[in-house]
């Protein structure tokens, strides 16, 4: 068959274009930009910029201890240092601003907006350095600002970053004319770079450019004309010369498995080294080789250029994982597919812990997002929820957001279209075919497998493949069921947790979706009729048949109106026991304690009873377990030592737990037992100054009943 051009022909190894007699220089020297600076908003456009919220959130609190922890780098983590940058009060935040100095590689555009709308010109520096790390990423955040060395970074983009096209388009779209007198001067100076740029630029730009460029003069608009007439709009410049990818030492590309084409036969082996050396090359750079990618993926096999990248991550695992080889990675998103999914998900939660391996694993959740199968998303929400890094748990978590963001939904939303049917039966079953005989495979109410022959008869295990079965449909049924146990388990607990979340949280889901993806999801159809709900005030469990059925069984329809959300058994009151004695019957075992939970009440006083905790040793590792939830460690303090640990119930409203002697960061075994201290309430954690005199009054009784739950276990003796 014939091959794609690009994979015989990189662009590496083509010869450059003679320049065109049009592309000669033209040069009018001494002209200068004008030096002002001007944000240029669209209509409404500032407003919904200073409408978004930071990943980085901030509640009203000890603002001047904040800004100390900005000052002397205690505030470390960029996304709240942004939060705090656009939330606190001006006369703190300006002067910061002026010195701040982000290092951040990933998607910054987000944590930046709100600060540009509130400050405009004063956040220029920091906007125009970090649009410069990462066009694609953080670039948009320059589109309102129109200046002569924004407009030549622009330039650069359109000449020559693929990844930006569409940005620097946008840019010239909406600056229009107004841009010209910031190009000409670098249009027909004598710097190469920048006057390739600009002269891309005006031929880009729409309307009356040598207009626009007559307030340097009539020399130079005469000069912009004569460019111009010499090659039509969009004309490229001439390219410099581009320089050839290289493969790494470690990897033999002799070794690799070659692709085998759609129709028949393996992939040259010069052009499996093209594609291999393509691979190497970063999106976005000045060399483009995503032709040549794009061709192998049209014609070769997807199971043979999965077989292919896969062998290549082996190579770099085996070479100890050298660093500047995140191109690995970034193959396995491009062809990756459930199998690579189930490899990589393990390692890249793992990866933090070893050396050096935090960006890996960073790397490897893009990979994730890059593959972008349901099963791929639901590993990285699991990780978003269950990652015992702090850092990587972070970072999932801000990857859902956007995408969730990029859909238009909450996170919770995402996450429910997440979980994968696993190619369930409608009514939440598998059969697995061995010929002469059948299995069905359901779930109990942790989503643990459980398998039965065709007449019902439960059994402890699969059964291998036997000699009277089908040859080729029993090893394939057993396999199928193999692949299931390992996919359902790896989501199982976080569907668990999630939905425990919800009921804490008060989380609320409408008809539709509560039908869709819960009552009607093959899998959660599983955990989802073995609860309590509420819609309204009406309280309901599934039925076999999936109606709604009331304590006396009776069939019961809400208002389609009305929310839905998992009953915690304090709002159930008097009817609690009654559920209990039905679920009793009926043996409904819970996924996780929903009817048996203990439900907790302040005590009158002030302080509600969290006096009663206060004076107790616990050892350390409990305080640490309290974490996993919406607990979180304080701020390290002298000598490293973290004197407290917090929970935010509602916003300015934050339990505190003094510690004595104190957690110590990085050696939590130095102080094995902690004495509580104090229990207070206040709007800000370490900041006894912020304490609420009310007390929790007002906070949803949902919330208090946990809190003081998790400090009666917190506490509790064995």
């Amino acid at each position: 068959m014939d091959l794609p051009k690009a994979l015989l022909e990189p662009p590496w190894a083509r010869k450059p274009a003679p320049a065109p007699s049009g592309d000669e220089p033209i040069i009018v020297p001494g002209l200068v930009p004008p030096d002002d600076r001007a944000v240029v908003w669209e209509p409404g456009e500032r407003e919904e910029w200073a409408a978004v919220r930071p990943f980085g959130s901030w509640q009203d609190g000890d603002w001047e201890k904040a800004a100390e922890e900005f000052r002397d780098g205690r505030m470390g983590y960029e996304p709240t240092r942004a939060g705090f940058l656009a939330q606190a009060p001006e006369h703190l935040a300006r002067p910061l601003l002026a010195g701040w100095e982000p290092h951040v590689t990933w998607d910054f555009d987000h944590s930046l907006r709100p600060i540009v709308a509130r400050f405009e010109t004063a956040a220029w520096d920091v906007s125009v350095r970090l649009a410069k790390q990462n066009p694609y990423g953080t670039g948009p955040v320059v589109m309102p600002f129109l200046s002569a060395d924004v407009a030549r970074m622009v330039a650069d983009w359109l000449h020559r970053l693929k990844s930006a096209q569409k940005l620097a388009h946008a840019w010239f779209d909406r600056h229009a004319l107004a841009a010209v007198p910031y190009l000409v001067p670098d249009a027909l100076g004598k710097r190469v770079g920048p006057r390739r740029g600009a002269v891309k630029a005006l031929r880009t730009i729409e309307g009356d450019v040598v207009g626009a460029a007559r307030v340097h003069g009539d020399e130079a608009a005469e000069a912009v004309a004569r460019l111009l007439a010499a090659a039509p709009a969009g004309a490229a410049p001439v390219e410099p010369p581009i320089r050839a990818p290289s493969l790494p030492r470690w990897l033999d590309a002799d070794a690799l498995p070659r692709p085998v084409l759609r129709e028949g036969g393996e992939l040259p082996r010069d052009a499996a080294r093209n594609l291999l050396l393509a691979l190497t090359v970063s999106p976005g750079a000045r060399l483009d080789a995503t032709a040549v990618v794009d061709g192998a993926a049209q014609v070769c096999e997807p199971e043979s250029l999965t077989a292919l990248v896969w062998a290549q991550f082996e190579a770099w695992q085996a070479a100890g994982m050298p660093k500047g080889s995140g191109f690995v990675l970034s193959a396995l998103g491009r062809f990756g597919d459930d199998v690579v999914v189930r490899r990589l998900a393990p390692l890249a939660k793992e990866w933090p812990g070893r050396s050096g391996g935090y960006s890996s694993a960073v790397q490897g959740l893009e990979a994730l997002v890059d593959i972008g199968t349901d099963l791929a998303l639901t590993h990285l929400n699991g990780i978003a929820q269950k990652s015992r890094y702090k850092g990587l748990r972070g970072e999932a978590q801000r990857k859902l957001a956007r995408i969730a963001e990029r859909r238009g939904l909450t996170p919770g939303q995402l996450a429910d279209r997440l979980v994968p049917d696993f190619g369930l039966d409608a009514d939440g079953t598998l059969t697995l075919d061995y010929g002469p005989r059948r299995f069905v495979v359901s779930f109990d109410e942790q989503l643990r497998p459980q398998v039965a022959d065709e007449g019902g008869t439960r059994r402890k295990a699969l059964p291998k493949p036997g000699a009277k079965d089908d040859p080729d449909l029993a090893p394939a049924a057993h396999r199928r069921f193999a692949e299931l146990r390992k996919d359902v388990r790896a989501v199982a607990s976080a569907e668990v947790a999630r939905l425990e979340s919800a009921m804490v949280a008060g989380r609320a889901w409408t008809r539709d979706e509560f039908g869709a993806f819960l009552v009607a999801h093959p899998l959660m159809w599983h955990l989802a009729r073995r609860l309590v709900w509420l819609a309204g005030d009406r309280a309901f469990r599934l039925a076999e048949d999936r109606t709604f059925a009331d304590l006396d069984d009776e069939t019961v329809e809400p208002a389609a109106s009305a929310d839905v959300r998992i009953a915690h058994p304090l709002l159930l009151g008097d009817s609690l026991a009654a559920w209990s004695q039905v679920f009793a019957d009926y043996e409904i075992l819970q996924p996780f304690p929903q009817l048996g939970r203990p439900v907790h009440t302040l005590a009158d006083g002030a302080g509600g009873g969290l006096e009663r905790f206060e004076g107790l040793t616990v050892p350390t590792g409990r305080f640490l377990g309290l974490t996993r939830t919406a607990w979180k460690r304080g701020a390290p303090q002298d000598n490293g030592i973290e004197h407290w640990i917090s929970c935010t119930l509602a916003p300015g409203v934050t339990v505190v737990v003094d510690l004595s002697p104190g957690i110590a960061v990085g050696l939590v075994d130095l102080n094995p037992v902690q004495t509580i201290e104090r229990v207070w309430i206040g709007a800000v954690p370490g900041a006894p100054s912020s304490a609420i005199e009310n007390g929790l009054a007002g906070v949803d009784p949902v919330l208090v009943s946990e809190l003081l739950a998790d400090l009666t276990r917190l506490t509790a003796t064995y």
